[in-house]
């Protein structure tokens, strides 16, 4: 594989695979606290804050490689759809919370304004 073409794949992939590791980061961070409400809400502040640093240590970069091969819309819907299959599993693996049609709904129906992003200019 030529050269280009292999440096092509890593900006393709390697943005995903940071905004997915971001978003586990920022899920935690925004709604891992939920898990201990008895912490008083300063602590929850502080710790979230610590947490989403690493998260911006992941996302920035993401968006600067993944940045010359989609647009900034299509990182941010990227970034969205990968937001909420992350939230999905914390919501029901470390939530505990189940999802239910009215979820599979909503999201199937992003989902569907997501892939929009992706195509041509409907003109």
């Amino acid at each position: 594989m030529p050269q280009f073409l292999a440096l092509q794949s890593t900006a393709t992939i390697l943005p995903i695979a940071l905004l997915i590791c971001s978003n586990v980061f920022m899920t935690f961070a925004w709604y891992g606290h939920l898990n201990y409400k008895s912490a008083p809400l300063w602590a929850a502040v502080v710790v979230s804050w610590g947490i989403a640093f690493f998260e911006y240590c992941l996302a920035v970069p993401a968006n600067r490689i993944g940045a010359s091969v989609y647009s900034a819309a299509q990182l941010k819907t990227i970034q969205e759809v990968v937001t909420l299959v992350v939230f999905a599993g914390f919501s029901v693996f470390f939530l505990k919370q189940p999802l239910t049609i009215n979820h599979a709904i909503g999201f199937a129906l992003i989902a569907l304004g997501a892939a929009f992003i992706f195509k041509s200019p409907l003109a």
